[in-house]
């Protein structure tokens, strides 16, 4: 059993930022993808960033400058700083995991949602 627990949602103006982390627990032997998505109300979850193990990070465009990824391996953790927020990235923000679980191989796992709302 694998567990992601995002952190640090919340309610910020435009222009302000928000760090979110997300911290996985459980039966882990490796994490090879990790990252953070996003849904708002009424549309698709997009992705936001995401990090190969070793590989380059991947930003969706509307992100891109503003928002950072960063892992944290041995920990096996990751966070999003995210700053210069506007009212379109309102949203549920999820953590995401590909895991190499100890038992049971490669599973991806999802986080709760943490709610992060941008607004005057």
């Amino acid at each position: 059993q694998v567990q992601l627990v995002e952190s640090g949602g919340g309610l910020v103006q435009p222009g302000g930022s928000l760090r979110l982390s997300c911290a996985a627990s459980g039966s882990i032997s490796t994490i090879n993808a990790m990252g953070w998505f996003r849904q708002a109300p009424g549309k698709q979850r997009e992705l936001v960033a995401v990090q190969p193990s070793g590989g380059e990070i991947n930003y969706a465009d509307s992100v891109k400058g503003r928002f950072t990824l960063s892992r944290d391996n041995a920990k096996n953790t990751a966070s999003l700083q995210m700053n210069s927020l506007k009212p379109e990235d309102t949203a549920v923000y999820y953590c995401n995991a590909d895991v190499r679980t100890v038992i049971a191989g490669n599973r991806r796992f999802w986080g709760q949602g943490t709610q992060v709302t941008v607004s005057s």
